[in-house]
């Protein structure tokens, strides 16, 4: 018989003040479902604002560089066109920003790149003991606003003529220490209110959210670029701390803070659920022997990794993350520096056209959860994902110049290969992990386990946006071919790991096609 033991479980945090504004939203005026949707909405919309303000630096790269627009005036110089409308850009007469316009532009654009992105991956193993001590709701605000008002401080930087590349590199740093504050806020928050059940599709849609704010914070960051590129930093700022205030007045951490009860089956949390609550840790004893202490002594670092399977999904999402990663950064910056139809794009459409790459990505995150859930194969799923993703980089670098048709169709398709196993892995693969009987409903381990998958991948997400800025002045071809041999290397990392759910499904008497023709 399945009981509940808490572990020195805090007094448990009032509803937010937002229902005090609106009493109708309390139980039991309002279900228990509608509270799922609020907080799938509200913490959807909050990690979608955290990724459009990290996309600004990936728009107004070619703005700061100066290689393109000297290139673009000599052709235009030779075709006898006028060199200030060649293009059609009312920036292209500008001559970069220093630090960024000399020939080590593209180095220190990637170094900004890689500061950011291990600031956030440091931050991403230290923010759970901190969310533990405080409020998810108020640690979650904290966290945007100081996104939000460090993305404005880089802004600034054009409005007050700020030619520092040691100040640059300072907002990036502290920014990424406030952005490591989201992932393990949201995903602790979906884990309180859906059990374990909840994985695959509804994970795959929810997990959109990267990609949906990718292309809020491309279209806004693109669409005010002709006034300044101080701009494409300051709206989306302004946007994470409009989100952040509907997310302390309305965010709801736990069904207890309202006094609803949960299912058995709701009980059973997801990995990402447990990652920062152990404040208020359930632990689930089947009655299958595990003793009490068992339950609450912290498996170690090292015994986390030795768990079957983590370290193949922690390297695979450290590569596949830094594919991902490099096209967040690096995509407008090649668009914009690779001709469409022997034409040379505008910034502001360079930044709007790539947001088809992020279109991809959502249907790839569903569609993998999706399949994932219909084959009960993770790995299956991702490796086939990522096999298939090697032959459309190649078209996209060979045919993507073609017409800006070709270009949108290959580069879909592209994203949504790309994404589709760095979502997967993130998000369901993390929960099977850690989920495993030999965890024991162990939720130290399981926070250790997010640690590892999340901090690794995050630490590919920095690698590789700097390897692009670096490889980016040889020539297109390399960033290429190092993207092919990450995802290659990603794939033979799961090998095995296929292998094993080839021979549990032959095991089980039943191969693929006949399970997915029983769903």
């Amino acid at each position: 018989m399945m009981h509940l033991k808490t572990l020195a479980p805090p007094p448990p945090p009032q509803p937010p003040p937002g229902f005090s504004y609106f009493p109708g939203l309390a139980p039991p005026q309002k279900t228990l479902q509608f509270h799922r949707f609020l907080v799938l909405l509200l913490t959807f919309t909050a990690y979608a604002a955290f990724h459009a303000s990290r996309k600004p630096p990936s728009i107004v790269k070619s703005v700061l560089t100066h290689e393109t627009l000297a290139a673009n005036a000599t052709a235009a110089s030779n075709s006898g066109q006028d060199p200030l409308e060649f293009g059609g850009d009312p920036l292209r007469n500008q001559t970069g920003w220093a630090p960024f316009d000399g020939p080590r532009g593209p180095h220190r654009l990637g170094e900004l790149d890689l500061v950011f992105l291990l600031a956030y991956a440091i931050g991403m193993y230290f923010s759970g003991h901190i969310g533990d001590s405080i409020d998810l709701r108020i640690f979650l605000t904290v966290g945007m606003v100081g996104s939000g008002i460090f993305v404005i401080f880089f802004g600034l930087g054009y409005f007050i003529h700020l030619h520092s590349f040691g100040a640059f590199l300072f907002i990036q740093v502290v920014c990424g220490l406030f952005q490591s504050v989201g992932w393990p806020c949201v995903v602790s928050v979906v884990g309180n209110w859906f059990g374990k059940a909840k994985r695959g599709l509804i994970m795959g849609v929810w997990n959109s959210h990267m990609s949906v704010g990718n292309i809020i914070g491309s279209l806004v960051a693109s669409s005010v670029l002709g006034y300044g590129w101080g701009w494409s930093f300051v709206l989306p700022g302004i946007f994470v701390i409009l989100v952040a205030i509907f997310v302390y007045l309305f965010l709801v951490v736990s069904p207890e803070n309202l006094g609803l009860i949960l299912s058995r089956e709701d009980v059973e949390m997801s990995v990402e659920g447990m990652s920062l609550v152990e404040s208020q840790k359930v632990e689930i004893d089947e009655g299958i022997g595990d003793s009490e202490d068992e339950g609450s002594v912290a498996i170690s670092f090292l015994e986390a990794w030795r768990l079957p399977h983590v370290g193949s999904y922690a390297f695979c999402l450290f590569f596949s993350k830094l594919v991902a990663y490099t096209f967040l950064y690096w995509l407008p910056f090649y668009i914009r520096n690779t001709a469409v139809d022997g034409v040379h794009l505008s910034h502001k459409t360079a930044g709007i056209l790539s947001t088809v790459f992020d279109i991809g990505g959502v249907f790839g995150g569903i569609s993998a959860g999706l399949i994932s859930d219909l084959i009960e194969a993770r790995a299956i799923t991702s490796v086939v994902f990522l096999f298939l993703s090697i032959p459309s980089l190649i078209f996209y670098r060979l045919y993507g110049s073609i017409s800006i048709f070709a270009n949108s169709i290959l580069m879909f398709t592209s994203g949504l290969l790309v994404n589709g196993p760095y979502s997967l892995i993130t998000t369901a693969v993390a929960t099977d992990l850690g989920t495993q009987s030999l965890i024991k409903g162990n939720s130290r381990a399981l926070a250790t386990v997010t640690a590892i998958i999340d901090g690794t991948g995050s630490v590919g997400g920095a690698l590789g946006p700097l390897l692009a800025g670096y490889i980016s002045t040889r020539g297109w071809n390399s960033v290429f071919l190092m993207l092919i041999i990450s995802i290659s290397i990603a794939m033979v990392l799961l090998i095995h790991v296929v292998k094993s759910e080839i021979k549990g499904k032959l095991n089980e008497g039943k191969w693929l096609l006949p399970s997915i023709i029983a769903h």
